[in-house]
């Protein structure tokens, strides 16, 4: 964890902050290695302090050795001035996408009280852009994830039939990737048939699956605190025209934009490599979401794909390039893959099997 407070170390001192409180949960398990539900780190350029109350403190002292920890009691105007108390003037960096207005005002009181020098600075995005960049053994525990929810698709797929329910199908498949080391679910199973699949974020629901129709499963596995994110469409039987143009539009924008990322493109371009595809096709208007996003800790994060987004996207990074084109009324079909940057373009981590649309 030390090279990871170094790095925020150096964004404190160019962002002129003295020190960083971090409540956002996932930038607070990167930066120390706890786990717990309640907490906050007071990140200095030469301390580190966990603070959380009575139920973690033995949790807390386990798992983030390189933090002193402070044990929180009573309300904040009780703990926060003994927190702050070395932190003598300056700017203290708060997260601001975190942080709700009611704790801002708790914090600003408080600090007018018993530390006026001490001024709060919103800061957007500190910790969440290193994060974007990937270690080693973070992109080995993402693989593992996605690895399980690759496992978990191709075992569920082969015994669907015609007649199954979405939300059958959608327990099937976490049933499975519990049962193989799976945490949790990053984000709520998406069974999308039929007519459904035209929403991109649809909840499974009591529909029965038929032949012929897709069937849009996006789905995600988590491991040591990392997540996947993978999307499949499915068929089962004979799929119709409809269906085969669709896909095949869809798979040629994935694998155009798979093939066409390269380090130090940005979020739009890469977004408009399998935009272009679509677009040509005449399902432009169908493609409303962007190509991709960040996945690590959160299911999404930094960096992103897509037509606003003009970050770069660098060494190590993972993301996934999603592309998908949603017809009311008949349904939609969106393939996804996570992949790496590495030796300068996209490896992707995903192995799960894709339809072949091109024989009979």
């Amino acid at each position: 964890m030390n090279s990871r407070l170094t790095n925020l170390r150096r964004e404190l001192a160019g962002q002129e902050l003295v020190a960083i409180l971090v409540s956002q949960p996932e930038n607070r398990f990167y930066l120390s290695g706890f786990d717990g539900s309640a907490g906050y780190l007071l990140v200095t350029a030469d301390g580190a302090t966990l603070a959380t109350d009575f139920r973690y403190t033995e949790q807390a002292e386990r798992q983030a050795p390189d933090f002193s920890i402070f044990q929180i009691t009573g309300p904040i105007s009780a703990w926060l001035p003994g927190l702050v108390a070395e932190v003598d003037s300056g700017k203290l960096g708060f997260e601001a996408r975190d942080v709700s207005f009611v704790l801002h005002r708790q914090l600003t009181e408080v600090l007018a009280e018993t530390n006026p020098d001490l001024d709060l600075a919103p800061v957007d995005g500190m910790v969440e852009s290193l994060r974007a960049t990937k270690e080693p053994a973070e992109i080995d525990t993402i693989s593992q994830a996605a690895a399980i929810s690759d496992n978990a698709l191709e075992q569920v797929a082969d015994r669907m039939q015609p007649g199954i329910t979405e939300k059958e199908v959608a327990w099937e498949l976490e049933k499975s990737m519990r049962e193989s080391g799976s945490e949790g679910m990053p984000f709520s199973i998406i069974v999308a048939s039929g007519p459904n699949a035209a929403l991109p974020h649809h909840h499974p629901s009591d529909r029965r699956i038929q032949a012929g129709e897709p069937i849009v499963i996006d789905m995600g596995a988590r491991v040591g605190g990392y997540c996947s994110d993978l999307s499949r469409t499915l068929c089962l039987g004979t799929p119709d025209d409809t269906f085969r143009r669709v896909y095949n539009t869809v798979l040629e924008a994935q694998m155009a934009a798979i093939e066409g990322i390269r380090e130090g493109i940005s979020g739009h371009e890469a977004d408009n490599i399998s935009r272009k595809v679509i677009e040509q096709a005449g399902y432009g208007e169908a493609f409303g979401h962007s190509l991709g996003h960040g996945v690590g800790l959160a299911a999404h994060e930094e960096p992103r794909l897509g037509p606003n987004t003009t970050g770069a996207l660098g060494a190590n990074m993972v993301f996934s390039i999603e592309p998908g084109i949603y017809l009311t009324g008949w349904g939609g079909v969106r393939i996804e893959d996570l992949a790496v940057m590495e030796n300068g373009k996209a490896r992707l981590l995903s192995r799960a099997m894709k339809l072949n649309m091109t024989g009979g």
